[in-house]
Formats: structure tokens, C-alpha cells, sequence
């Protein structure tokens, strides 16, 4: 696995990261995340949104204002909150945004959201967050790094809805999380939430923050 330690300049100024949750989340969801992004030098703080209620529409305009008002930063997003970012981006490519990290992001679109959407009132758990679930975010706009850690582990309820062939993490295929215009992409061995939760996960996260690619050392062939 590889070590997510590294000896910090106590000279140098933390750098911003701006942490985004997925659907049915809190911005509480990010405090693990969050703990060892600031043991490694980084200065998080957490965007919260409401992702049933208010969805992308809401959420992108704020997202967009907390980003200008401090200054350059990096992006962490689990899940739906790196859809959230991706369109804050298109819709504003000159946010102060130098690199950002999904984790489990369906950047083709979430075959499970597609399904889930198709019942009427199962629909409702997804809210105004719906479309962008089912459609994705493929492209974005140039100077900002773009990274993907994926899970393969498939613990959640999201296999059932979606049936997938290959790995995933339980609610995301690995194959959704592809896109031609990211900077690099890793698979670890941990499911949707627990992205969230793994060491190997925020190690990868915390080596692209600062070189702009992954260690592959232990990632499966």
C-alpha cells in the first residue's frame, strides 16, 4: 500500500482543498477525509449541499462563490459532490482550481441512477439530482487536473440495480468512472462509502494533490 506520510515544510502555507460529499450525505461525511488531508499538510474545509432537495442547480452557484472567495485551491469529491464540481467548472473554467480528485465518480453516468430513476416513486431518492447522475460529466474545461480513484469492491445495493459485468465498488463501476481527458486514474480495493474511509484511497488522493498522478505501486493488473 502505498504510505500516505510525508515530511511537511512547516515553512509552507497549507494549501486549500475543498471537500464535497456524495448523494444522501452530510458534509459531516468528510471528516476522515478531512483529518488526514490536514496530517498531511493540506488545509481542508468542506462544502456542504443539499444533493434530494436542492441538487446541482443550487449547489454549483455556491460552490463557485466558496472557491473564488479563498484564493487557488484543490478539489476532493466523493461521488455525486465531483458531478457537482465538474459542472461548477464548466460553468465557470476560470475558477481558481488547480487540481482535483474524484472518488467513485460516474463521470459516464450512473447505470444504478438510470435504473433507480426508471420507478416512479424510487425516483424520489434521487431528487434534483437525477439528470446529472444519469448523464454524467465526460468533459471539462482545460488547466484544471483531474484525477479518479475508483473503488472495486462491490458491497451496496447498487450492484442489484445496475447488474454490472466487470468491477465496481457496489454503487459505480469502474468503467463509469473513465474518462479520455483525466489526468490519471487508480483502482483500490475499497467499496462506494468506503472510499471515504481507506487508507489507500486517501494516499493516492494525497500523492496526486501533490504530483498530479497516482502511485500505482499495488494497484491490480
Amino acid at each position: 500500500m502505498p504510505s500516505s506520510t510525508r515530511s511537511v515544510n512547516p515553512d509552507a502555507p497549507a494549501r486549500r482543498v475543498v471537500l464535497l460529499h456524495g448523494i444522501w450525505m452530510v458534509g459531516a461525511t468528510m471528516q476522515w477525509v478531512s483529518a488526514r488531508l490536514r496530517a498531511a499538510g493540506h488545509a481542508p474545509e468542506t462544502f456542504g449541499y443539499h444533493s434530494i432537495v436542492g441538487g446541482p442547480d443550487e449547489a454549483v452557484p455556491r460552490l463557485a462563490d466558496q472557491l473564488r472567495a479563498g484564493g487557488e485551491a484543490d478539489i476532493v469529491a466523493h461521488s455525486l459532490g465531483g458531478l457537482v464540481a465538474l459542472r461548477a467548472l464548466a460553468a465557470e473554467p476560470d475558477l481558481p482550481v488547480r487540481r482535483m480528485v474524484c472518488l467513485g465518480v460516474p463521470l459516464c453516468g450512473s447505470s444504478a441512477a438510470a435504473n433507480l430513476a426508471r420507478w416512479p416513486l424510487a425516483a424520489l431518492w434521487l431528487g434534483r439530482s437525477a439528470d446529472i447522475l444519469r448523464n454524467g460529466c465526460m468533459t471539462w474545461p482545460p488547466g484544471h487536473e483531474v484525477g479518479m480513484v475508483a473503488g472495486r469492491l462491490p458491497h451496496g445495493l447498487g450492484g442489484l440495480l445496475a447488474q454490472f459485468d466487470g468491477d465496481n465498488d457496489g454503487s459505480v463501476s469502474v468503467e463509469e468512472t473513465r474518462s479520455p481527458q483525466l489526468a490519471d486514474h487508480v483502482v483500490v480495493a475499497a467499496s462506494h462509502s468506503g472510499l471515504l474511509f481507506s487508507a489507500e484511497a486517501i494516499a493516492q488522493t494525497i500523492a496526486f494533490l501533490r504530483d498530479g498522478r497516482f502511485s500505482h505501486i499495488n494497484e491490480p493488473s
